[in-house]
Protein backbone atom coordinates (compact mmCIF):
# COMPACT_ATOMS: atom_id res chain seq x y z
CA UNK A 1 0.00 0.00 0.00
CA UNK A 2 2.93 2.18 0.75
CA UNK A 3 4.54 1.62 -2.62
CA UNK A 4 1.34 2.58 -4.15
CA UNK A 5 0.79 6.01 -2.04
CA UNK A 6 4.37 6.75 -3.10
CA UNK A 7 3.72 6.14 -6.68
CA UNK A 8 0.95 8.42 -6.80
CA UNK A 9 2.19 11.19 -5.18
CA UNK A 10 5.27 11.17 -7.42
CA UNK A 11 2.83 11.10 -10.62
CA UNK A 12 1.14 14.56 -9.13
CA UNK A 13 4.00 16.10 -9.64
CA UNK A 14 4.82 14.89 -12.76
CA UNK A 15 1.57 14.54 -14.78
CA UNK A 16 1.86 18.08 -15.51
CA UNK A 17 4.62 18.75 -17.14
CA UNK A 18 4.40 15.87 -18.88
CA UNK A 19 1.30 17.34 -20.59
CA UNK A 20 2.80 20.23 -21.04
CA UNK A 21 5.88 19.23 -22.81
CA UNK A 22 3.75 16.59 -24.94
CA UNK A 23 1.55 20.19 -25.73
CA UNK A 24 4.61 21.99 -26.26
CA UNK A 25 5.97 19.13 -29.10
CA UNK A 26 2.71 18.17 -30.77
CA UNK A 27 2.45 22.47 -31.77
CA UNK A 28 6.40 22.36 -32.25
CA UNK A 29 5.90 19.11 -34.56
CA UNK A 30 2.59 20.53 -36.86
CA UNK A 31 4.13 23.94 -36.67
CA UNK A 32 6.62 22.56 -39.21
CA UNK A 33 5.75 19.59 -40.68
CA UNK A 34 1.77 20.49 -40.42
CA UNK A 35 -0.93 21.02 -43.62
CA UNK A 36 0.01 25.06 -42.91
CA UNK A 37 3.57 24.28 -41.69
CA UNK A 38 6.86 26.23 -42.73
CA UNK A 39 7.70 22.84 -45.05
CA UNK A 40 4.26 23.31 -46.60
CA UNK A 41 4.70 27.29 -46.91
CA UNK A 42 8.26 26.58 -48.58
CA UNK A 43 6.73 24.55 -51.54
CA UNK A 44 4.25 26.93 -51.95
CA UNK A 45 6.54 29.42 -52.42
CA UNK A 46 8.36 27.19 -54.81
CA UNK A 47 5.21 26.81 -56.85
CA UNK A 48 5.06 30.09 -56.89
CA UNK A 49 8.35 31.02 -58.66
CA UNK A 50 7.44 28.57 -61.12
CA UNK A 51 4.05 29.34 -62.20
CA UNK A 52 5.42 33.14 -62.08
CA UNK A 53 8.42 31.75 -64.78
CA UNK A 54 5.79 29.85 -66.93
CA UNK A 55 3.68 32.90 -67.03
CA UNK A 56 6.39 35.20 -68.12
CA UNK A 57 7.18 32.79 -70.61
CA UNK A 58 3.49 32.36 -71.86
CA UNK A 59 3.23 35.92 -71.75
CA UNK A 60 6.22 36.28 -74.05
CA UNK A 61 4.98 33.90 -76.36
CA UNK A 62 1.74 35.44 -76.71
CA UNK A 63 2.82 39.04 -77.77
CA UNK A 64 4.96 37.39 -80.27
CA UNK A 65 1.44 35.78 -81.75
CA UNK A 66 0.06 38.98 -81.26
CA UNK A 67 2.43 41.25 -83.25
CA UNK A 68 2.33 38.39 -86.02
CA UNK A 69 -0.96 38.00 -86.05
CA UNK A 70 -1.18 42.24 -86.61
CA UNK A 71 0.66 41.96 -89.07
CA UNK A 72 -1.89 39.99 -90.92
CA UNK A 73 -4.49 42.16 -90.34
CA UNK A 74 -6.68 43.22 -93.25
CA UNK A 75 -6.31 47.28 -92.30
CA UNK A 76 -2.81 46.56 -91.93
CA UNK A 77 -1.59 43.58 -94.27
CA UNK A 78 2.39 43.51 -94.18
CA UNK A 79 3.08 41.79 -97.81
CA UNK A 80 6.49 40.30 -96.25
CA UNK A 81 4.42 38.15 -93.55
CA UNK A 82 1.35 37.68 -96.22
CA UNK A 83 3.88 35.66 -98.12
CA UNK A 84 5.99 33.61 -95.88
CA UNK A 85 2.31 32.65 -94.32
CA UNK A 86 1.31 31.22 -97.73
CA UNK A 87 4.87 29.77 -98.53
CA UNK A 88 4.43 27.83 -95.46
CA UNK A 89 1.12 27.10 -96.08
CA UNK A 90 1.36 25.57 -99.21
CA UNK A 91 4.48 24.39 -98.91
CA UNK A 92 5.92 26.39 -101.69
CA UNK A 93 9.76 28.18 -102.00
CA UNK A 94 11.38 29.60 -105.03
CA UNK A 95 14.66 28.17 -107.01
CA UNK A 96 16.97 30.96 -104.93
CA UNK A 97 15.28 30.70 -101.48
CA UNK A 98 18.01 29.32 -98.87
CA UNK A 99 16.01 27.45 -96.56
CA UNK A 100 17.25 27.27 -92.85
CA UNK A 101 15.38 24.62 -90.47
CA UNK A 102 15.56 25.10 -86.80
CA UNK A 103 14.09 22.93 -84.57
CA UNK A 104 11.03 23.49 -82.60
CA UNK A 105 11.25 23.83 -78.55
Amino acid sequence: MMILDEIRHRARHVIGPFLGLTAVVYFAYHTVQGDRGLLAWWRLNQEIKQAEDSLGQLQTERDNLDRRARLLRPDHLDPDMLEERARMMLNLGRDDDIIILRSKR
